[in-house]
């Protein structure tokens, strides 16, 4: 069930990344983001974190590198990109992630794939293209660079970067634990970064909207989903738990309907049609050899 959920948590982030334009700056609704993400978990994790802190220390390197990468450059640097790049963009950008953590996952963590599962791996990703083209080649070819797209193609290889290691990396924390360190950890890369943009950018007012947006992104696409992906790691592996980020187009769709009123359109049918059994195909367990 969680591997259907994490996605639609997931895919409210573009919708925030959307609606937070000249609304809260990205490094602004990053840090808020986290922040209250690292006090929520705190009640539920303070006293195995005061219990482990000889792990936080010998683990306080690995911790800020995924806070790095999992909290500050697939966080901020998404909400900068999304100001200057088109959504179609950002997913046919994305939809490289999935396959290079599945192939890292094999290559680095020795996970197992089968013939059928890669099948899965390249049926889902044409179900993702098909979304993106809105069933027409032509609009694939015609997209064209734009300035946010490098934003986009670091976040990318950094959340690639982010699934291997937490994955390879091993842990004495438990799972909320760790979660509340690594987000501690990519605190500590924010805050510099989003003092200087609170220094050199133009002042935004606080807003009501704004604020609802930190908590949103906090809950949502904050501790529910990054915790129930390491769940998942834990249970499928970084290659198989990857393949669900295909859903994220097709919960995309569903959620601007919802928000922002936008219809889906027939080509998100026929590419959930492709996505669905794909990533059910995928996550199957491998036969014991």
């Amino acid at each position: 069930m969680l591997l259907f959920v994490v996605p639609a948590l997931w895919s409210s982030n573009y919708l925030i990344a959307r609606l937070a334009n000249d609304v809260i700056h990205p490094h602004a609704l990053a840090f808020g983001r986290w922040a209250l993400a690292f006090a929520l978990l705190l009640p539920f994790v303070g006293a195995g974190l005061r219990a482990n802190l000889a792990a936080v220390r010998r683990e306080w390197l690995h911790l800020l590198v995924l806070g790095a990468l999992g909290m500050w450059i697939c966080g901020a640097w998404v909400y900068i990109g999304a100001h200057s790049t088109s959504a179609a963009n950002i997913a046919l950008i994305y939809a490289a992630a999935p396959v290079a953590i599945a192939i890292a996952g094999v290559k680095v963590l020795h996970e197992r794939m089968g013939g059928w599962q890669w099948a899965a791996v390249g049926s889902a990703l044409v179900g993702v293209l098909f979304v993106i083209a809105r069933g027409d080649i032509h609009n694939l070819l015609g997209l064209r660079m734009a300035p946010g797209d490098g934003w986009i193609v670091a976040a990318t290889v950094a959340w690639t970067a982010y699934s291997v290691l937490l994955k390879h990396w091993p842990s004495a924390l438990g799972p909320g634990e760790r979660l509340a360190a690594i987000i501690g950890g990519g605190l500590i890369v924010l805050a510099p970064a989003t003092l200087w943009e609170w220094a050199t950018a133009p002042p935004l007012p606080l807003t009501t909207q704004g604020l609802f947006l930190v908590g949103l992104s906090a809950v949502l696409p904050g501790v529910l989903s990054y915790g129930a992906y390491s769940l998942l790691q834990r249970e499928l592996g970084a290659a198989r738990t990857a393949l669900m980020q295909y859903l994220a187009p097709v919960y995309g769709a569903l959620g601007a309907w919802w928000v922002l009123g936008e219809v889906p359109r027939w080509y998100h049918g026929v590419g959930a049609a492709l996505i669905l059994p794909s990533i059910w195909l995928a996550t199957r367990r491998m036969p014991a050899r």
